[in-house]
């Protein structure tokens, strides 16, 4: 964004209010369960548009969260809305809501394994969750090699995408399958290859849906 009013205006999630049940408390980790405890907004000169500043209390904790939040200017068809928390959960992997549950749920296990210092099993879940994003994809082949080079032959996964979940299936396999030499996976390693996973998941799922909420709004404008 080059401005806060941009906020809401080209990605974010379907609404044009607030869901309170989307905010997690940053200090006991309950998702949903907020009172309004303050709101103020400011109104853009000559526009709709209006950022909204407010503050939840959490009813099991008691704690505190500050949400700054905005939606589209013309949200009519398609209404879109974003939105910022501040403290936000430290340490507790939250996939994105645009991916299947079995990816999510791989990732959810990879970043947790990061958490705990599970390095090996940090890579092994990380190729689990580029499989199944493969084959959800609609790639085909006898095994993750096949799927990965089926995916970029049918132009869906670029030459970058492509290198990196051969790095993620290498080091993967690696952990799955240790030889008695094999060396265990390195930290560095397996935040890496978590990482490069996180950038395939937002080409393969967050980019098209963004995509296609443009598309749709421009749609809903065009007279």
């Amino acid at each position: 964004m080059e401005s806060w009013w941009e906020l809401g205006e080209w990605s974010g999630h379907s609404g044009n209010t607030l869901e309170v049940w989307r905010l997690t408390c940053p200090f006991c980790e309950e998702e949903g369960n907020f009172a309004l405890a303050g709101h103020a907004e400011k109104q853009k000169a000559n526009s709709k548009k209006k950022l909204n500043f407010e503050l939840y209390q959490c009813r099991n904790c008691m704690a505190y969260v500050q949400v700054f939040w905005s939606a589209a200017e013309h949200s009519i068809g398609n209404p879109l809305y974003d939105f910022m928390v501040l403290p936000w959960p430290l340490g507790k992997a939250k996939p994105s809501e645009n991916w299947p549950p079995n990816v999510q749920n791989y990732w959810v296990q990879a970043h947790e394994s990061l958490g705990i210092k599970g390095w090996d099993a940090a890579a092994v879940m990380a190729r689990s969750a580029v499989q199944v994003a493969m084959r959800d994809r609609g790639a085909v082949g006898k095994d993750l090699y096949s799927e990965i080079e089926d995916l970029a032959t049918k132009g869906n996964l670029p030459p970058l995408m492509k290198e990196w979940s051969h790095e993620v299936r290498e080091l993967g396999n690696d952990s799955a399958h240790p030889k008695p030499k094999t060396p265990p996976t390195t930290p560095e390693d397996a935040r890496d290859i978590v990482q490069f996973l996180d950038s395939l998941l937002l080409y393969l799922y967050d980019f098209p849906k963004r995509v296609s909420d443009y598309r749709l709004r421009r749609k809903t404008k065009t007279p």
